[in-house]
This record gives structure tokens, sequence and C-alpha cells, in this order.
């Protein structure tokens, strides 16, 4: 039976910190990505649809920034998973902590590293059809 990929959009919020001890559906990230059956990011849907991998990072009263998920080589897994804002240069980049392994389900919890280095942790706020 052939793996079933489907594009899906996921939209993650800021979970509590000490800034925000109730978390922040200010701050986050609606991304779309394909997911397999299980909810992982699948690396050879993504590669057939990376056009349409699309992120939008939302912070506060900052202006809304527009990216790419992209896969790159290296990292705890072999692979690791970026928002890239700017093709040019990487350091805008924004890691995700081992996205590669996540199942994106609502209430779940993923991490993030900003451009600065600084890691959020995020909940996983909707999954849903692109």
């Amino acid at each position: 039976m052939p793996n079933t990929v489907h594009l899906r959009k996921v939209t993650l919020h800021l979970a509590r910190t000490k800034e925000f001890p109730d978390g922040s559906i200010r701050h986050g990230y609606e991304f779309v990505a394909p997911l397999d059956p299980a909810g992982h990011i699948d690396a050879r849907g993504w590669h057939d649809l990376r056009n349409a991998c699309v992120v939008h990072r939302f912070w506060g009263n900052e202006p809304r920034m527009r990216g790419m998920l992209v896969h790159r080589p290296g990292g705890a897994d072999g692979a690791t998973w970026v928002f890239d804002y700017d093709r040019a240069k990487d350091t805008d980049d924004e890691a995700g902590y081992r996205l590669g392994t996540h199942v994106f389900t609502p209430g779940e919890y993923v991490s993030i590293h900003d451009a600065e280095g600084n890691m959020h942790t995020f909940r996983i706020a909707s999954v849903e059809p692109a």
C-alpha cells in the first residue's frame, strides 16, 4: 500500500513562559508541510511539494515574516527542518528541534530556535488541510 502524504497547515502558539504564563496566541507560526498518516513531516513529500511549504511567523506587534519550510542536511537525526525567511542568508533561519521526529497533533509541543539562538516551546494549536 503506498504511503499517503497530505499537505497540512500547522498552527503553533507560544507555550507558557515567564513573560507569558498562560502562553500566547499572538506569538507563533503557521506553516504548510506534507504529513504522513501518523502526523510526521514527510521528507520525500516535502521534496515533491517544497514550493507549497510556506511559513508565516507572527510575533506580537512585529510585522509578519514569510518564509519557506526547508529540509537541510546535518543535525541530530541527519537533517534539520528550518524556517528560512531569506534564501540569500542563513542568519535569519529558525531551526526546529527534532521536528522530523515529532507527531503534529493538536495539544503536542515542539521547540524552535529563533534567529538569535533562543529556544522557544510551542503548543500545536491546530492541524488542518492546506
